[in-house]
């Protein structure tokens, strides 16, 4: 059975991972009859936002593992122990935890930097021939990690400046609505919007769906990757 290592970034769209796109993204993973092998960098958060209110929280901080694991129901791994050999697949959960937790999009644009474990990942997985997938934000994640080697083509949506700023980074975009889904054969990597477009989880599901089955699909039949790497 296909092991695809999910990389959340804590636990709330504001400043971990999109729940929603988060959990369907397993739903995906499990429907297409593979395994998901949850993960995240065992960091503090970038900040804490209250989501009732929208508002940061002076002072507050929490850890990007710990809240993730509340999605993963504990069964999750410090990214910092997971290796490309251990996974066929990657996926990437958008939110703003991938913008602020996993690189530093959010507040630096073109210009920002990536969390050291997840860069090593991404590319032993993409040196290896293996797919992954970048939902809503997380394309950004993609792009920082490749600074333009190579120059994987995404989508973010329809969003010029964000668009922009993915460019900048040196990835080529493609604008895409909702329920689309950009799939970039030669890189193995697939895109698409979600919650950047969608008014709401129905919307969001279609085209994470279409992603995750496009991921599996570009997994060869009978090479499993290594099941020595457990969930905790």
């Amino acid at each position: 059975m296909p092991r695809v290592g999910v990389v959340l970034s804590g636990c709330g769209f504001l400043d971990g991972a999109e729940i929603h796109e988060a959990v369907l993204t397993l739903l995906a993973i499990a429907r297409g009859g593979a395994t998901a092998v949850c993960m995240a960098p065992n960091v503090a958060q970038r900040d804490v936002v209250n989501h009732l209110t929208g508002q940061p929280v002076p002072g507050e901080t929490r850890n990007v593992l710990v809240e993730a694991a509340r999605i993963a129901r504990g069964e999750i791994r410090d990214l910092a122990t997971v290796r490309g050999a251990d996974v066929d697949a990657l996926a990437l959960p958008g939110g703003y935890g991938a913008a602020k937790n996993l690189c530093s999009f959010a507040v630096d644009g073109p210009k920002a930097t990536v969390h050291p474990d997840v860069a090593r990942l991404v590319r032993e997985v993409h040196e290896a021939g293996k797919p992954i997938a970048a939902i809503c934000i997380a394309p950004a994640t993609l792009a920082a990690c490749f600074r333009g080697q190579p120059r994987a083509t995404v989508t973010i949506g329809t969003d010029a400046a964000t668009a922009s700023a993915v460019e900048a980074l040196g990835a080529s975009h493609k604008s895409a609505v909702v329920r689309e889904v950009v799939v970039d054969e030669a890189n193995r990597v697939v895109t698409t919007p979600a919650y950047m477009l969608a008014r709401d989880v129905a919307e969001a599901a279609t085209g994470i769906e279409k992603a995750i089955q496009a991921l599996l699909r570009m997994i060869p039949k009978g090479s499993p990757a290594r099941a020595s790497v457990g969930t905790r």
